[in-house]
């Protein structure tokens, strides 16, 4: 396409790379129930058929992002998951979740 025509390959790399950096600080410090809210909403718009193709793939890219912090949470918050069991001698024995 010329230039100026909407085609977006001349994009500045630089200015892209900030931003998807912004974009990622921005996304680690959610909590993980802002960061579900935030990744049904972009499933939402997704599915809806009406965002343009640029839009849906940064969205799309964020999802990822997303459902990567939301794991990463899910895995730190299990492994502070404590079993409580009762020991031999009748008391409270503290063990990692299996």
């Amino acid at each position: 396409r010329r230039r100026g025509s909407g085609c977006h390959c001349n994009r500045n790399p630089a200015k892209t790379i900030k931003g998807s950096i912004m974009e990622q600080n921005k996304t680690e410090n959610m909590t993980f129930e802002a960061a579900m809210a935030r990744l049904e909403e972009i499933v939402r718009a997704l599915e809806s058929g009406n965002t343009p193709l640029d839009t849906s793939l940064a969205l799309f890219e964020e999802g990822v992002a997303l459902v990567k912090l939301c794991n990463s949470r899910l895995d730190h918050a299990e492994q502070r998951v404590k079993i409580l069991t009762m020991g031999e001698n009748g008391t409270i024995v503290e063990t990692d979740m299996a």
